[in-house]
């Protein structure tokens, strides 16, 4: 037996949500000179050896985006140009966003900032930051005794006297 489902664009409710949507949107949701805020979607993807940032930028290019990482926090932004003329058209539905946007990630600790590389291709924008080399603990032998004692050049810097020059300062009271 077959049974007829509504689809997302035909039943009712989805009518009275465009349209409740629509309401907010023209109430708070427009920018400067009547554009649409927006914020594009991201994907954050970690690896073994990077964290990747997946940025849906539809339709624009590399130069239309700057990437960059400044104490800690990556900033991705841009501006998306409106296309349309608007002086022979009518339009009937206008669903794309445009306007700039930016978008601020806290990076977590183990990054490499300094190589972060980002590319654009087929609207998706992929940001890749490469993690640190871990520092590995390294291992201290232990022995017993006076080995682990420091000799007197070790001790130049805590206020002890050369061996060189403790000769010479009993000579020197000597003398007198």
């Amino acid at each position: 037996m077959l049974y007829a489902t509504a689809t997302a664009r035909s039943a009712p409710v989805f009518g009275l949500r465009r349209e409740i949507d629509r309401l907010f949107e023209d109430t708070f949701g427009r920018g400067p000179a009547g554009q649409h805020a927006w914020m594009p979607t991201v994907d954050i993807c970690e690896t073994d050896h990077e964290l990747t940032f997946v940025v849906e930028l539809p339709g624009m290019k590399a130069e239309d985006v700057d990437v960059s990482a400044l104490d800690g926090v990556l900033t991705i932004q841009g501006e998306r140009v409106d296309e349309r003329t608007g002086q022979e058209e009518r339009y009937h539905l206008v669903e794309r966003n445009y306007g700039s946007f930016v978008r601020r990630f806290q990076l977590p600790p183990g990054l490499d900032g300094e190589r972060i590389l980002a590319d654009v291709e087929n609207g998706v924008l992929r940001v890749h930051v490469p993690k640190s080399a871990v520092s590995k603990p390294k291992s201290v032998h232990v022995t017993a005794g006076t080995a682990a004692t420091p000799s007197p050049q070790q001790n130049l810097g805590r206020g002890a006297a050369p061996a060189e020059k403790a000769p010479m300062a009993a000579q020197s009271r000597q003398s007198d």
